[in-house]
């Protein structure tokens, strides 16, 4: 899941950030409007977090831009304005949330996880190939009914190679979906991490690799000399 976080309060903005990203969010900053808008044609985002008193561009304004788009993001307001009629205006513009600060953290995450679910472009919850099995909201993978341990980047990989099933992701694809656009582009992070998830994903190997084109869920994952255990193997 990919957020960008508009708030202008440089303090709040990594809090709020680096809380997200320890739930396998990747997410982007910004601390004006002008600097969202640029963004935002930029990149595609499942949730912005929008604060409403914006420089630059208001966030009442930023708002109605994003609801105007085709392919647009869901739009959460964070914002210290909280009466009844703050809200109403808020919903009124087109967002789709509003929370008013003080927040509760974990608020927040529930709110926006239940955002990307109801984004018309989302997919169904549960995700399924080549004997794997991911939910997204419960946060549990399977392999073959196996339960799988994996850390919140492991977990976020995974998830994006099945939404791209059966097609291909480049590092630089992972990159930009998994960690955000500070990540440096010349790191062997995603090789270290895709290393490490098929470790865990165990054999026969899962993933697959071509040269110049990136990573992708085998659709039948075999190994040589492999054979599935008697109980799998179909009888005619």
């Amino acid at each position: 899941m990919r957020v960008l976080v508009v708030e202008d309060a440089r303090s709040l903005a990594e809090v709020v950030a680096e809380g997200l990203r320890d739930q396998g969010m990747a997410v982007d900053l910004a601390h004006d409007g002008l600097a969202a808008a640029a963004k935002l044609d930029l990149n595609a985002y499942d949730v912005v977090v929008l604060d409403r008193d914006l420089p630059g561009i208001h966030g009442d304004t930023l708002c109605q831009m994003i609801t105007e788009r085709d392919d647009r993001a869901m739009v959460l307001m964070l914002t210290a304005a909280g009466a009844p009629g703050d809200r109403v205006s808020g919903l009124t513009l087109g967002a789709d949330d509003y929370l008013a600060k003080p927040f509760h953290f974990p608020e927040l995450i529930l709110r926006i996880r239940s955002l990307a679910r109801r984004r018309p472009a989302a997919r169904a919850r549960a995700l399924r190939a080549a004997g794997l099995e991911l939910d997204p909201v419960r946060r549990t993978a399977l392999r073959d009914g196996r339960p799988l341990e994996l850390s919140v980047k492991e977990f976020a990989v995974l998830e994006a190679l099945l939404r791209a099933t059966p097609g291909f992701l480049s590092a630089e694809d992972l990159l930009e979906q998994v960690w955000d656009e500070n990540a440096d582009p010349f790191t062997n992070t995603v090789t270290v991490t895709i290393s490490r998830l098929r470790r865990k994903l165990g054999s026969p190997p899962v993933i697959t690799t071509t040269p110049g084109v990136g990573y992708r869920i085998a659709d039948t994952p075999t190994v040589p000399g492999w054979r599935p255990p008697r109980s799998q193997t179909s009888i005619s």
